[in-house]
């Protein structure tokens, strides 16, 4: 009885700590350089020919990133379900989306690991299928991380693609109907404004996205997640996390959570999935056409932030910020 009890137990702790391990800011950074050691040192073992082989067929293979390679049974991992249950995380329909059609969907805000983003679009676990039946979602990250060796299997295995024009356009005019692509807009530059209480997305000269129908979506929650070390504009602190996320893709945090400093709080997020804006399809849209319907996707972004924020946690005095 005692060891079928501590088998349970260190099942159940392995599963809430292997997602954070695998998607904290920090451990991305963790993963990523842990992938490139291993494989670098079995350079220097008798299993060199199997890192040899490996980085021959990742050479070759760089481009395969750019369609995906989902695993049904990665997404739908049990790890997954014990994730969403952690805060938990849950997702919210407010308009039914058209399986004849093909959408972005830009999620805000990042926070620092964008929770809300990985289990509602990277995972089974909150029902996505099931909600928005016909549609196939997919999750695009930072690009540089497919050019990390096991990890970026490890991602792909996932569905998730790259943030890239090329990726973009294969998963909206090449895989046919009821695509739905999903970015986290803001980025590294939002991760940095990203604190319990403060509401910033940034996105006011960000508009490549602006090239489907869009779909804005707001994560509730994802900023109370840790609390960070906010480092004001000019400062130095701020000066070298801009230079970094100039260099690397993405932006080193200064935060502590709640268990070993490092994870996060259980704060509920409500990840909210507003109404479709419709924009005509252009093969080269004039600027005043994509500053128009960018115009309408803030202001649809602010009207369902405002329309939900009090069932999702927050008073009537908060505020959204778009920079």
């Amino acid at each position: 009885m005692c060891n079928w009890i501590c088998k349970t137990t260190l099942y159940k702790h392995f599963s809430v700590s292997f997602p954070f391990n695998m998607w904290t800011l920090s451990n991305w950074a963790q993963q990523g350089v842990s992938c490139i050691i291993l494989m670098v040192c079995l350079m220097f073992t008798s299993l060199w020919p199997l890192s040899t082989l490996y980085f021959m067929w990742l050479v070759d293979g760089l481009a395969k990133p750019l369609r995906g390679r989902k695993a049904t049974f990665v997404r739908r991992w049990r790890v997954w379900k014990h994730f969403r249950d952690f805060f938990p995380i849950k997702l919210v329909k407010t308009a039914e989306l058209n399986p004849n059609q093909n959408y972005i969907l830009g999620c805000h805000p990042h926070g620092i690991m964008s929770a809300g983003a990985f289990a509602c679009f990277s995972t089974e676990s909150c029902g996505f299928a099931e909600v928005f039946p016909g549609m196939r979602n997919t999750l695009v990250v930072l690009a540089g991380l497919f050019r990390i060796p096991i990890l970026r299997d490890y991602l792909m295995c996932g569905g998730l693609c790259p943030v890239s024009k090329p990726s973009l356009v294969h998963l909206l005019s090449k895989r046919g109907k009821g695509n739905a692509v999903v970015i986290v807009i803001g980025g590294a530059a939002e991760s940095l404004a990203s604190s319990p209480g403060v509401n910033v997305v940034v996105m006011r000269q960000r508009k490549g996205f602006v090239r489907a129908d869009l779909v804005p979506v707001y994560s509730f929650g994802e900023n109370e997640l840790f609390q960070q070390v906010v480092f004001s504009e000019g400062s130095l602190g701020r000066r070298l996390q801009d230079l970094f996320k100039k260099i690397m893709g993405f932006a080193p945090c200064l935060f502590v959570g709640e268990r070993l400093a490092f994870l996060p709080y259980k704060t509920p997020i409500t990840t909210v999935v507003g109404s479709p804006i419709s924009v005509p399809k252009r093969i080269t849209p004039t600027e005043e056409e994509v500053d128009r319907y960018h115009r309408l996707y803030m202001e649809g972004l602010s009207k369902l932030f405002h329309e939900h924020k009090a069932s999702c946690g927050l008073s009537e005095s908060h505020k959204l910020q778009i920079i």
